[in-house]
């Protein structure tokens, strides 16, 4: 077939494997890695964590969080999880555990949180709760963050959760990525909602001080950054500064830096396309005033999960490079990074064939994946 009749989809994803694509990182040869399961039977697992005592915590979509025994015993769920609205994609999300867990036993978890009564809608909530001390039931649930408005969608809930530092050191707020709900993406653009945003928290729900646009007329005062499509990746670089990726449409998929008050585009800039073709608004790529990511994936990886790397399990070469999941082309994305950009990426885990949902690194500093499936598995990555 010629190239000028390649549907565009395979032109481009033909030229990515070619490393012709223009902004596309090249790929490097796979150091030999094998993926250890360490538990199985999960269903659509979308977030883990790591207890002080060795064992894991996992969420399940459907609702479900579950302590994961260091042997790979799946224990019956934790009691006390609030209402999901597990439908389409949301469901029970993210869970981080407080940098103070290991004396308070306090942990955060965000949701697709139904409206009241009868009402279809549904939006990203964030709760704080205490794990009992047997592990078997959450203790003083409450919801300290819920997204306004509730919308009718199934989409596009965000839904990662980063504890701030500052100078090294926990700074009491938590930030929160959301999505704009596919069905009211123009609300990206627009500060008087928390679709497309980032917010950031205190522990308590509060509003820190300092947050960008506190005090701005028309401003919701926990927003953080705004434009953003769907960021389902969060974590903090070596740094101590925040990283985030979001999902683009067909093509686009997004890593940004985010930055108090910094508009990052979508929908008025975007790498993607219209799902089947077509330009998004203006079909423009930059705009003065608005952010460019730091990295792009066209076509789209759909990525999901973020972690930086520490340790020295996999030697000197791979201290300080991101992972990141990939759920449509099913690998774990490793990149390299020099002078605020991505140098190359290598593609670990295809031979799997399994969506990775997470990617977190272990207090062991070995990488840990979550496969996202009706019978997905927790999985160490050894060299």
């Amino acid at each position: 077939m010629a190239l000028s009749s390649c549907p565009r989809s395979w032109l481009a994803l033909g030229l990515l494997h070619l490393g012709l694509l223009a902004g596309a990182s090249q790929p490097v040869s796979a150091q030999p890695v094998r993926a250890v399961t360490v538990a199985q039977g999960l269903e659509h697992p979308w977030s883990l964590a790591f207890l002080p005592d060795g064992r894991y915590m996992v969420t399940e979509r459907p609702g479900r969080l579950r302590v994961v025994e260091a042997d790979g015993t799946l224990n019956p769920p934790v009691t006390g999880v609030p209402a999901v609205a597990a439908t389409g994609q949301g469901g029970l999300l993210d869970v981080v555990l407080d940098s103070g867990f290991a004396t308070n036993r306090t942990l955060y978890f965000c949701f697709a949180e139904p409206a009241p009564g009868l009402s279809l809608a549904n939006s990203t909530a964030l709760a704080r709760a205490r794990l009992s001390a047997d592990r078997t039931r959450l203790e003083e649930v409450r919801v300290i963050f819920s997204q306004q408005p509730k919308v009718i969608s199934r989409a596009h809930f965000g839904c990662r959760i980063v504890e701030g530092m500052k100078d090294g050191r926990p700074d009491g707020t938590l930030f929160l990525t959301l999505g704009e709900r596919f069905v009211r993406m123009q609300d990206a653009q627009t500060l008087d909602n928390h679709h497309g945003k980032i917010v950031r928290v205190g522990k308590d729900g509060g509003v820190p001080g300092d947050n960008p646009f506190v005090g701005r007329p028309g401003a919701l005062p926990e927003i953080w950054s705004y434009g953003h499509r769907n960021p389902q990746g969060a974590t903090l670089g070596p740094d101590g500064r925040l990283w985030t990726h979001e999902h683009g449409p067909q093509g686009g998929d997004e890593i940004n830096q985010p930055q108090p008050g910094r508009n990052y585009g979508w929908p008025v800039i975007t790498y993607g396309e219209q799902y089947g073709g077509g330009p998004i608004g203006a079909g423009i790529t930059a705009k003065e005033g608005m952010e460019q990511p730091l990295h792009h994936w066209t076509p789209s990886i759909a990525p999901s999960g973020m972690a930086f790397l520490t340790g020295e399990r996999y030697g000197p070469a791979w201290k300080g490079n991101l992972f990141v999941g990939s759920l449509k082309f099913q690998f774990l994305d490793r990149i390299e990074l020099g002078g605020g950009k991505v140098l190359r990426e290598e593609r670990l885990l295809s031979e799997l064939g399994e969506r990775i949902r997470d990617v977190r690194q272990g207090p062991d500093g070995y990488l840990y994946v979550l496969t996202d499936n009706a019978k997905g598995r927790l999985l160490r990555v050894v060299p």
